[in-house]
């Protein structure tokens, strides 16, 4: 997305450093472009491009070698994010222009496509970089910079939506994952609970609840900053209340919402809307129904959880990078300078 006012300088720029490409072998350093996975792969893009050539929306496209699985290089106008119905993985690059003002419009088409995995900003106006940031519904934010190579520690990644399940790889709850901490279990047979009750208690207000950002290192003249804040309430199925009010406690310990519903059949979990997951503590033929249940819904994954819960099952984290240098200097190393 460019603003109309800037659209014709990016793209001459873009065009002029398309120009320089170079397209072959991978195991050459001179290359920049390589082959697509594979001749399907191949297909699949050069239909998609013949289609918007047709149609006069193709800027701007490189010569692709005659051998192997090259997609040549390829710039498509398209109105908005919602004109692409699906993740066009290969060398194809989407421009859109919106009017001065229109920054929140932008951001609501791409929260509404589900997906949040990284998302690039530019611009030297601060309020409105914090205008977008907490706007979006993304795991990853860059201001300023490119949008690769994160760095363990520095810029723990991974999305949220359609685009994330856990917890941010190189980021301090990643290891947590990997260790399994047991539940008590329960035998525990409840009555069937009504639908209709759970649907109330998701109806209520959930406040996100917002914790304590961590500031983490990286080189000088650059932010890096984990966010978190409560994903929407996990339900605790039990079996049995003294197991759904564990469940429950142990997401509230961890600052998340959480709502008691033992005795739920796993369908309802299938048509149920405004929760992030489910704690199952009973049987393992139980555990696969509710898994099933929650594999058929459309959107996101939903976790069904068997054992205690960690960090990431509560809470949402987010991380944004910001090159400091770029809206006029790091404040941080000019306080450092007058303090010495």
């Amino acid at each position: 997305y460019v603003q109309e006012d800037v659209a014709h300088t990016v793209s001459e720029m873009l065009f002029g450093a398309m120009d320089e490409l170079a397209l072959g072998d991978p195991w050459d350093l001179a290359t920049d472009v390589g082959p697509v996975i594979d001749a399907d792969a191949r297909d699949t893009i050069r239909d998609y491009i013949a289609a918007a050539r047709a149609e006069g929306r193709v800027l701007k496209e490189l010569q692709a070698p005659n051998a192997g699985t090259f997609i040549a290089p390829t710039v498509i106008r398209v109105t908005g994010i919602a004109d692409m119905p699906r993740e066009i993985f290969g060398p194809v690059l989407h421009i859109a222009t919106f009017k001065a003002g229109d920054e929140m419009k932008v951001v609501k088409a791409v929260n509404a496509t589900g997906y949040g995995l990284t998302f690039g900003l530019h611009t030297r106006i601060d309020d409105r970089v914090q205008a977008v940031v907490d706007a979006l519904h993304v795991g990853n934010i860059y201001v300023n910079r490119n949008q690769i190579g994160a760095v363990v520690g520095s810029q723990p990644f991974g999305g949220e939506g359609l685009s994330g399940t856990g917890p941010k790889a190189g980021g301090p709850d990643y290891l947590r994952r990997f260790v399994t901490r047991a539940a008590p279990g329960s035998t525990a047979t409840d009555p069937e609970l009504p639908e209709a009750d759970v649907t109330r208690s998701l109806k209520l207000t959930h406040p996100a609840i917002e914790i304590a950002a961590q500031l983490l290192p990286g080189p000088t003249g650059e932010s890096n900053r984990l966010t978190a804040r409560s994903r929407p309430p996990v339900l605790c199925l039990g079996p049995g209340k003294d197991a759904a009010r564990a469940q429950a406690e142990a997401i509230r310990a961890l600052s998340g919402h959480a709502i008691e519903a033992p005795g739920l059949l796993p369908l309802a979990l299938t048509r149920l809307d405004g929760f992030s997951a489910a704690i199952w503590w009973g049987d393992a033929d139980g555990a696969r129904a509710r898994a099933q249940a929650l594999a058929e819904r459309k959107g996101p994954i939903l976790p069904l959880i068997c054992d205690m819960p960690d960090g990431s099952h509560a809470l949402i984290h987010r991380h944004i990078c910001i090159d400091t240098t770029a809206s006029g200097g790091n404040a941080q190393l000019l306080a450092e300078v007058g303090q010495t």
